[in-house]
């Protein structure tokens, strides 16, 4: 899932973003620019209106189209995600992905013992960039986010997609969490780690927590019911040196049902050896 050394993407790398956007020629790609954005949404902005994207500025709702635009167009050559129309990405990803701002800000507040202002943030298995791109977007005045994901294609999307929306404050990192984990340049250098539709619980654990300094945040993005995964990971919690703090229901407009964010607190260090080699946590969870 997280596969290859730990590195800041580098666009010398042997696929090349502009070779790889030689691929998608007959899309069209550059077109795809915030000073032609398309403003004829008006279905999808009807379904959205009191929703968290009608909260963002008209820079940042431009952002978002952009985004979402390109999401689609690549989505047509490699597996980005499963949904094909806009208003259902409008409405399943990038609403889901703003709701859990909210309860990281909450907590954030009450138990890091600051402000939300230049939070470091670390997106593990970014796929696509939901939900790390979509918060890049709607806290660009004081978030940092890497976008950590193993994939070469995703990352040179996500650089791409990067580079339509005009962010400064979001990074690509290709490699497995397994492996950043144990790298002293990433290892507990991050105040919240966020993960969604990646793993369950007790494997999530063991992939995001040894990024988070103590004191910092580990949220995962699930369903509307995720006691049972909870239960059965509160081993790998501990042994990562969180606990956890709240499962707090998020106020999400998604048409596909309730939504929660699991919220984990770093209470001490991660054992040195955690994370385990690259594809132990999956094969066998904690």
């Amino acid at each position: 899932m997280l596969a290859s050394r730990g590195t800041l993407l580098s666009l010398s790398n042997s696929l090349s973003l502009g070779t790889f956007i030689k691929h998608f020629q007959t899309f069209k790609l550059t077109t795809l620019k915030l000073e032609t954005f398309n403003k004829k949404q008006t279905t999808t902005s009807a379904l959205l209106k009191t929703s968290h994207f009608e909260t963002l500025s008209p820079r940042q709702k431009e952002q978002i189209h952009v985004y979402v635009d390109a999401l689609l167009l690549w989505n047509q050559k490699m597996n980005l995600t499963a949904v094909r129309e806009k208003s259902e990405v409008m409405e399943r990803h990038i609403e889901d992905s703003l709701a859990i701002i909210p309860p990281i800000r909450s907590s954030y507040i009450s138990n890091c013992g600051g402000s939300c202002e230049d939070i470091s943030l670390v997106d593990v298995g970014s796929g696509a960039g939901l939900p790390g791109l979509v918060l890049a977007i709607a806290c660009s005045g004081n978030w940092q986010v890497k976008l950590l994901e193993s994939m070469n294609k995703r990352c040179i999307f996500l650089e791409h997609a990067i580079e339509l929306t005009g962010l400064s404050n979001v990074q690509v990192v290709r490699g497995r969490a397994e492996d950043l984990g144990q790298n002293t340049d990433f290892r507990e250098a991050f105040d919240v780690a966020v993960a969604r539709a990646v793993a369950e619980m007790r494997i999530l654990a063991e992939y995001c927590l040894p990024l988070v300094r103590v004191g910092g945040l580990f949220v995962a993005a699930k369903g509307h019911d995720p006691q049972d995964e909870v239960q059965r990971a509160h081993k790998a919690i501990n042994l990562m040196g969180a606990s956890l703090l709240q499962i707090s229901s998020v106020e999400s407009h998604s048409p596909h049902g309730q939504r929660t964010a699991i919220i984990c607190l770093k209470d001490h260090s991660t054992p040195r050896k955690y994370p385990r080699e690259p594809g132990t946590p999956a094969k066998l969870p904690l």
